[in-house]
């Protein structure tokens, strides 16, 4: 018996245009509606705003890279709560679901987003 294909996750900019060949499902991971973009250029399978970080995390984090390291390991004692762990949830399902799963955020640097801590906890559950 073959082994099961892990589903591919990957991060994307949410002002990219749509992949339907390799983005499987697509969920925006932002707890704010990114600006300048409507629910139907989005083509959104679901919003998940309870993944991203926290309002005061995202304030004293801004994007700085010297404090990514730290960001991280909040974000990470985030996730780790029982809403955490629900969206965390929600996305395996996704995956799992559409063999792929593409993380949509409006962060302009992708080496600095949430999106790469999101990724790194996905693929250790999946």
């Amino acid at each position: 018996m073959a082994a099961k294909k892990k589903p591919r996750i990957r991060a994307r900019r949410v002002y990219e245009e749509p992949d339907p060949a390799a983005d499987g499902a697509r969920v925006l991971v932002d707890r704010v509606w990114p600006r300048g973009v409507s629910k139907e250029r989005a083509a959104l399978d679901d919003w998940n705003k309870s993944v991203a970080p926290s309002a005061e995390l995202r304030t004293w984090y801004r994007h700085d890279p010297d404090k990514f390291e730290e960001f991280a390991e909040r974000y990470r004692a985030e996730l780790a709560t029982d809403e955490g762990e629900r969206a965390l949830d929600s996305l395996v399902r996704a995956a799992s679901g559409a063999g792929a799963l593409t993380l949509l955020t409006a962060v302009k640097d992708l080496a600095l987003a949430h999106t790469r801590v999101l990724e790194e906890e996905l693929r250790g559950r999946l």
